[in-house]
């Protein structure tokens, strides 16, 4: 969440970058309530005050043997007043931090201002978007036509928008998974996390997806539990409530996780394949590190999630998501896009955002500078090394032959045990 002493501090600024993002946005509520909640703090405190001098007058007037009924009942009403006081500035607490847990992230002064996801920045591309001298065909199609992914009997064991895998299909999302994994711990430096696949109400909001985005999760019934929607939630929150020392950090984490999303705004899009779909692989990247540092670890972790794309030659583009398309928790984001011919664009196949010190406040993860003893908060950065299943369907699609079968890619081959469908 943001900083309220900052808030204090600079409120015209926060409002401005605030309205970078939208219009709409303002941290005037939260003034006002913090306002409020100094006076009535003031107003308990110089009761406080009262009352312990009043209460050190009983002790004096009864060493003296005099009649102390008056001032005690005066202390009585004192600690009446303080607790209605208390209790209000609980209430305001509660509606101040309420507030905070509902006001996005501010953008990074470099994030592009924008008003849509049509102001994004292409920054840099890699590779030629894909070209055939043959009729070429959606991954849908092709999953279907090699028994790689069965969607109608996916649906019929659960939902809409859920997929079954099987014989080549399952054991390449399998190769796909564990080739990432072995890149981000062997060449990249990650140490390799399985963390539980559910997470509690406060770890989801440690990380920004609770209180704000509740409707897009799936939870658990009568239980204080729900899915997980990234490895970022539950990786992210591994030092919750902790204050970690300077030599610990950074950190280097890389999990792969399902991921389960209602998605409940996202009716209509990309009902087709492997694009859009309510559960799905993925191997997240996080990162925990100084503030000083965080700028350059955020594009380094970039790059590593590039890295994958480039070893399995698939042609994409990095782009800069501007003020509007941020993340809700996030000051910065790269979005990295593969070309997907079926589409004949490019589309989103992992998000490397840098979220400053907003998570580690709703975490509270902390850490200890060597030098001073001061305890400052970590930044937070992650991104999607990658989103398996559409790198499945960008691979399905651009390395489709005139002949009707699909290359692998080589450095899949060790996995697989193929080298085409």
């Amino acid at each position: 969440m943001l900083d309220i002493k900052l808030i204090r501090e600079n409120p015209e600024k926060i409002n401005e970058l605030l309205k970078r993002r939208n219009p709409e946005l303002s941290i005037d509520n939260i003034i006002e309530i913090d306002v409020k909640r100094r006076k009535v703090q003031a107003q308990a405190d110089e009761l406080r005050a009262k009352r312990k001098k009043d209460s050190q007058m009983i002790g004096e007037l009864k060493k003296k043997g005099e009649n102390t009924d008056a001032v005690q009942a005066e202390v009585k009403l004192l600690g009446d007043e303080i607790k209605a006081l208390e209790e209000e500035e609980s209430k305001l607490d509660e509606q101040q931090r309420d507030l905070l847990l509902h006001t996005p992230n501010t953008p990074d002064e470099t994030t592009p201002v924008g008003t849509s996801e049509d102001d994004n920045v292409v920054v840099s591309t890699w590779g030629e978007p894909t070209k055939f001298d043959f009729e070429a065909k959606a991954h849908w199609d092709l999953c279907e036509e090699k028994n790689l992914v069965d969607f109608e009997r996916g649906v019929k064991l659960s939902q809409s928008r859920f997929t079954l895998y099987r014989g080549k299909g399952a054991k390449l999302e399998r190769a796909i998974i564990n080739f990432f994994l072995d890149y981000h711990t062997n060449e990249q430096g990650y140490e390799e996390i399985l963390p539980p696949f559910m997470a509690n109400a406060q770890t989801m909001t440690g990380t920004g997806q609770l209180p704000k985005f509740k409707e897009d999760m799936y939870k658990c019934e009568n239980e204080d539990l729900y899915l997980i929607p990234t490895a970022e939630v539950p990786v992210t929150n591994i030092y919750q409530g902790e204050i970690l020392s300077e030599e610990d950090l950074p950190k280097y984490m890389t999990a792969y996780t399902p991921c389960f999303r209602r998605e409940a705004g996202s009716a209509g899009k990309d009902t087709r394949g492997l694009i859009r779909v309510h559960q799905f692989n993925k191997v997240e990247l996080v990162k925990l590190c100084k503030p000083e540092t965080s700028p350059e670890e955020h594009e380094k972790l970039t790059e590593d999630a590039e890295k994958m794309l480039q070893l399995l030659e698939l042609p994409y583009r990095r782009v800069a998501l501007c003020s509007a398309d941020i993340g809700f928790s996030a000051n910065k984001c790269w979005d990295l896009e593969v070309w997907m011919p079926s589409y004949g664009t490019y589309k989103e196949i992992s998000s490397c955002s840098n979220f400053g010190d907003y998570q580690a406040r709703r975490a509270n993860i902390r850490y200890r500078d060597k030098e001073t003893g001061k305890v400052n908060f970590v930044h937070t950065i992650n991104g999607s090394g990658l989103a398996v299943g559409r790198t499945f369907a960008a691979i399905v699609e651009n390395f489709q032959q005139a002949d009707g079968t699909i290359l692998i890619p080589e450095v899949l081959q060790k996995y697989t045990g193929f080298d085409r469908i």
